[in-house]
């Protein structure tokens, strides 16, 4: 089996790159601009050596067809496109461009080269907006409230306008919130690790931070790529929600991330206003029902141990950062 991962470099690209080679997959990955990508998350996960990448404009037809004619491959996997709902507010237009118009080149594409080609499409909780007390399915109305989610939503409905139009084999994952010790820094989670860390290591002694009373789905990443492969291993394609079915408040991971390092997170944490969100989600919760009874698939890591992996993984980067 060969497979296309589209935006290989970050979090989910390259943790499924891992899975898909354990697998015995023959992997092709794509970033921008390969020759100067240095793939540090591939790095990282030792897996480096293990596949192909090679460069590759989501937003740009030709580039994405010559792609997909040079490597024939059995599945697709579109992890490619901005991934930041702050960055999202500051760049609106290649929001849209990199998720919408790039989901819709590779559908495109599929349907021209007239291969059984598989396509697994990355959506996001984004849609839902503010779940409130009921956990979002498959059948919640979207209610995006950033130009990321409206390009989320948008790439979704693209994926099931294909898959009846024409036949394709196409599915989304509705992913709510996931994390690993992959994730830069500009995603709050790993600011937030990285911050306790070094306040522990006596190298900072403040984290500012926007709206803590906010409550999400927090799952971890490499249990959630393993639902994306089971996704396109189904007799027939369709749209799954993927969440652990729990919230937790940010202002509660703050203070089991400051704990970890037996820190008292209220004498290092400020609160700015200036951080805040033009347009904020509340609360963000999904239930993964479909999924584990179609998928057979759960989340199999507990928040605390998501925690506890980020905050030991976040030590050691500080460590070296002292070096």
């Amino acid at each position: 089996m060969k497979a296309l991962i589209c935006g290989v470099t970050g979090q989910d690209g390259s943790y499924l790159a891992e899975l898909l080679l354990a697998k015995g997959y023959e992997v092709l990955g794509t970033s921008r601009d390969a020759m100067a990508t240095p793939f540090s998350n591939l790095i990282k996960l030792n897996i480096r050596d293990q596949l192909q990448t090679t460069s590759m404009a989501i937003n740009d037809f030709r580039s994405v067809f010559g792609v997909v004619q040079r490597f024939k491959p059995d599945e697709i996997y579109n992890l490619a496109g901005q991934t930041s709902v702050g960055l999202s507010f500051e760049q609106p237009v290649e929001a849209i461009e990199s998720i919408a118009q790039g989901t819709l080149n590779m559908l495109e594409v599929i349907r021209l080269v007239d291969r059984p080609i598989r396509f697994y499409n990355a959506g996001s909780s984004e849609c839902f907006g503010d779940t409130g007390s009921e956990p979002a399915d498959e059948t919640t109305a979207f209610r995006p409230r950033s130009p990321y989610a409206v390009a989320k939503a948008s790439a979704h409905w693209l994926v099931q306008n294909y898959r009846e139009s024409y036949g394709i084999f196409a599915c989304t994952g509705i992913l709510f919130n996931h994390e690993s010790p992959l994730r830069p820094e500009r995603f709050v989670t790993q600011k937030i690790v990285r911050a306790a860390a070094r306040i522990c290591h006596d190298r900072a002694k403040f984290l500012q931070l926007g709206n803590i009373e906010i409550f999400r789905d927090w799952g971890w990443a490499p249990d959630y790529v393993e639902a994306m492969w089971k996704m396109l291993q189904q007799p027939s394609p369709d749209d799954y929600v993927i969440a652990t079915g729990q919230t937790n408040s940010l202002e509660y991971f703050v203070e089991r991330v400051f704990a970890h390092f037996d820190l008292d997170w209220k004498e290092h944490v400020r609160v700015d206003s200036g951080l805040f969100r033009p347009s904020d989600i509340r609360i963000s919760c999904g239930n993964p029902h479909k999924a584990a009874m179609n998928l057979g698939w759960t989340a199999r890591t507990s928040f605390q141990t998501m925690v506890d992996s980020m905050s030991e993984a976040a030590a050691l980067a500080v460590g070296e950062e002292r070096r």
